[in-house]
């Protein structure tokens, strides 16, 4: 079998096939074979009529259009192989020679996967939260345990943020009474700490608000009963004591201070691999293929379905608990497809661009990864993949894998301010630091 390639419009190409005489006569002959089970011939068991006769009773030409049929999928996947294709979408076959005697040959117009432009993939500068621990991280988190242990004292002033107030709260046909709020917290109803900031005990309150996953505003009524402040305790030796496995608020801030430097450097690494991806994203100025756009749309799709299938639930109550219309659902998601292929059509370019190949012991080490997760063995997981010929995707997973570690290692790293991190900060094992960069 010979197969040629001519590049067309946009990311399309025209695979010609050639199947010569030989290999088309396999296909000849188990189309023959199939249809001595199918004709009835007197004087022979179904299957056992020869070639001849049934040649001689049907017509080569039948016989050869059967073959045909039953052998095109398999030319044109091998043909694909051989041409080193990546098909996004179904062909469009034109059969160019099918007589009766003679080679076989089609042509197949068909989409692959483009290869996008990423210029100046080499310069891209992200932005992630400092890692550095400052005094006022750690005071902030000393308040937050301290507000755990306040005491409320009742106040005659207008409540305002962080205050407790005592209301009756009045919703449709709902009631709620001597219910405990604190202002600020923005944990029961939509416009109510607006409505809250400023009042005083008997003040009445009314105004419509309109649920998450409601289709209409609800009266709401609010009486204020009662105006707390909340009373910290002073961050002594006693307190933090009492507090805390430590005997001491210079020991209590310094567990802090280490377990704050744990949680930023997690997450400035973090965000340094989703801005880095990002980054390249925005690099991609070409149109993506629809037939890619709309595998990923059904894939999420298919993926949300069946999330809350284990739920309970279905996309349609989904979508009335989120107040989402359908239409505003497919434009999110289509969106959101979008950039997902951008993604991995610039993670595919750049590793091409760097020319970067996993080896046979990143594909295994991959296989084992996924033998782990679905709880099979890795030889059993491998020799299935093998079979349904899915080893050419985990290998392309892993490249794209490769491509974004190598993308994350050569960004320019800054934070919020613009000072330069310094990728070693980020490191679990690294030192707490306890100030920013100077300028």
């Amino acid at each position: 079998m010979k197969a040629t390639v001519e590049p067309l419009e946009g990311n399309k190409v025209k695979l010609s096939v050639e199947v010569d005489d030989s290999e088309f006569e396999k296909a000849l002959d188990a189309a023959f074979r199939k249809m001595a089970h199918e004709v009835r011939i007197p004087g022979f068991r179904p299957g056992k009529a020869p070639r001849k006769l049934l040649e001689a009773r049907l017509g080569k030409d039948t016989a050869r259009q059967e073959a045909l049929r039953e052998a095109l999928p398999d030319y044109y996947a091998q043909a694909v192989k051989d041409a080193d294709l990546d098909p996004i979408a179904p062909p469009e076959i034109d059969i160019t020679s099918e007589g009766a005697e003679g080679p076989i040959a089609f042509d197949a117009v068909v989409e692959v996967r483009p290869l996008v432009a990423i210029p100046g993939y080499g310069g891209l500068q992200v932005t992630v939260p400092s890692p550095h621990v400052t005094d006022e991280d750690v005071d902030r988190q000393i308040d937050r345990m301290r507000e755990r242990d306040a005491d409320l004292r009742p106040v005659e002033r207008a409540a305002r943020s962080g205050d407790v107030v005592t209301i009756d709260l009045t919703a449709g046909d709902s009631d709620l009474a001597d219910t405990s709020y604190e202002v600020g917290s923005e944990s029961l109803v939509p416009g109510l700490d607006e409505q809250l900031a400023g009042a005083k005990v008997g003040d009445i309150l009314q105004f419509d608000a309109t649920a998450q996953g409601a289709e209409e505003p609800t009266s709401i009524r609010v009486l204020v009963k009662d105006v707390k402040e909340k009373v910290l305790p002073e961050p002594t030796d006693e307190w933090a004591a009492e507090a805390s496995e430590f005997e001491t608020v210079a020991e209590l801030r310094e567990d802090t201070r280490k377990r704050l430097a744990t949680v930023k450097r997690l997450q400035a690494s973090l965000a340094m691999r989703d801005e880095s991806l990002k980054a390249l994203v925005q690099l991609v100025e070409d149109d993506v293929p629809k037939p890619l756009v709309d595998q990923e749309v059904e894939r999420r799709a298919r993926d949300l379905s069946h999330r809350l299938e284990h739920q309970g639930a279905s996309i349609v109550q989904y979508l009335h608990a989120t107040g989402t219309t359908e239409e505003q659902f497919v434009g999110q998601l289509t969106a959101d497809a979008v950039e997902a292929v951008k993604a991995d059509l610039a993670l595919r370019a750049l590793a091409e661009a760097e020319q970067i190949e996993p080896t046979e012991e990143d594909v295994d080490e991959e296989v084992a990864r996924l033998a782990q997760r679905f709880e099979v063995k890795p030889d059993k997981l491998r020799k299935d993949l093998e079979r349904q010929e899915a080893i050419p995707t985990v290998r392309s997973d892993v490249k794209k894998a490769k491509a974004l570690e190598w993308l994350v290692q050569h960004v320019e790293v800054v934070d919020e301010e613009g000072h330069p991190i310094d990728r070693a900060d980020l490191s679990p094992e690294a030192e707490p630091l306890e100030q920013e960069p100077a300028e």
